[in-house]
């Protein structure tokens, strides 16, 4: 909507096209339920020459329901249908590419949508936050390195601490073995 609260063109586009895409179903709904065919979302779709998106969006999808209802609710006739012919076949087979055609190209337009608003959202970051980040980040790493060093410093001196009271027993050890020693040989 503009301003004035009226509809824009392109909205008022977009309406008229879901308008007549709706449209083009229920008249394809109609036709496949005259002409006895089975009705399923895939094959209104392709009568219609819509998304098979379209056939399962609320107020579409109810209509494809009650026709099949309505076609399974009617007696069958007892005879099977009868093999496909090959021109049938490669009919289908040319819609279903068709199909995966359009598909694969939507889903590389919605990719391609998708990382150009990933991009605008990196973009959209100001280097004022980036740059206070990137000082929080460094204050930070200062810190560690300090508290590395202090903390190195502290194990070098209890290495050097262990070292002397490993040296103080062993000599306590010997100078008691010595005095055992000439405690037995002199009683």
């Amino acid at each position: 909507m503009n301003p004035h609260g009226n509809p824009t063109p392109l909205a008022q586009a977009r309406r008229r096209d879901s308008i007549d895409k709706r449209r083009r179903v229920l008249t394809a709904i109609e036709h496949l339920e005259r002409d006895g065919e089975p009705i399923t979302h895939t094959a209104v779709a392709r009568t219609a020459g819509v998304s098979a998106w379209l056939t399962y969006a609320e107020g579409v999808r109810e209509y494809i329901h009650a026709a099949q209802a309505r076609q399974n609710a009617r007696p069958t006739t007892g005879q099977p249908p009868g093999p496909l012919s090959p021109a049938a076949l490669r009919t289908d087979l040319e819609l279903a590419r068709q199909e995966i055609t359009t598909l694969r190209e939507e889903r590389d337009r919605l990719r391609t949508a998708m990382s150009h608003h990933l991009g605008q959202q990196l973009d959209s970051v100001s280097s004022q936050d980036l740059t206070t980040r990137v000082d929080e980040l460094t204050q930070h790493n200062h810190q560690l390195a300090d508290q590395l060093q202090q903390v190195t410093g502290e194990n070098t001196a209890l290495h050097a601490r262990v070292t002397e009271l490993e040296d103080d027993l062993a000599a306590a050890r010997t100078s008691l073995r010595r005095m055992i020693r000439d405690e037995n040989l002199n009683p």
